[in-house]
């Protein structure tokens, strides 16, 4: 119309080295969690499925969706492999050495049972699939957090996004992304 040249990406769950510790999302969660040797908390039975995207896999993927010659419309970036939180969390505890139980609460009612990138257009566009696998994705996302200096960054208080007036953290009880 006015000759825009633009990209569209949908990036799904994407985690690795370089999250802050206190983000709120499943991963950060669940490896904060094991490292702190604190119950691991799973929403509803843990069975709902999540796709985890590794950094490198979703940089990768966004070059070579802004060095494409033309427009190709929206593009999904993730990795369709599907684990259950469940699962997650009985790895993340193998690969921290933790003696972290897993504790479980209600479900909030809008959390998606499951979320799973269609990549059939970042495969037929951008020759792109990801590469890395959750585990040795997790083990370079684990290694960065042991050596964080956690002082360098701010907890969630009741003042923040990540907690309420009760404490509980919202992204959490909201959904496990």
């Amino acid at each position: 119309m006015n000759n825009v040249d633009i990209r569209l990406a949908r990036i799904f769950n994407t985690y690795g080295p370089g999250m802050h510790p206190y983000d709120g999302r499943v991963v950060t969660n669940f490896i904060m969690q094991a490292l702190n040797g604190e119950d691991i908390t799973i929403y509803g039975d843990g069975s709902q499925t999540r796709s985890f995207s590794f950094v490198d896999d979703t940089v990768e993927a966004l070059m070579r969706l802004m060095q494409q010659d033309q427009t190709v419309g929206p593009v999904n970036i993730g990795n369709p492999n599907e684990f259950t939180v469940k699962e997650l969390a009985e790895i993340v505890i193998e690969l921290t050495g933790s003696k972290s139980k897993i504790i479980y609460l209600p479900l909030p009612g809008d959390d998606p049972k499951q979320r799973r990138p269609d990549i059939t257009r970042a495969k037929k566009y951008l020759d792109w699939e990801p590469k890395v696998q959750l585990r040795e994705g997790l083990k370079k996302t684990i290694s960065y957090f042991e050596a964080l200096d956690l002082r360098k960054f701010k907890k969630p208080t009741n003042h923040t996004a990540h907690k309420t007036t009760e404490g509980e953290g919202k992204v959490d009880k909201l959904r496990q992304m």
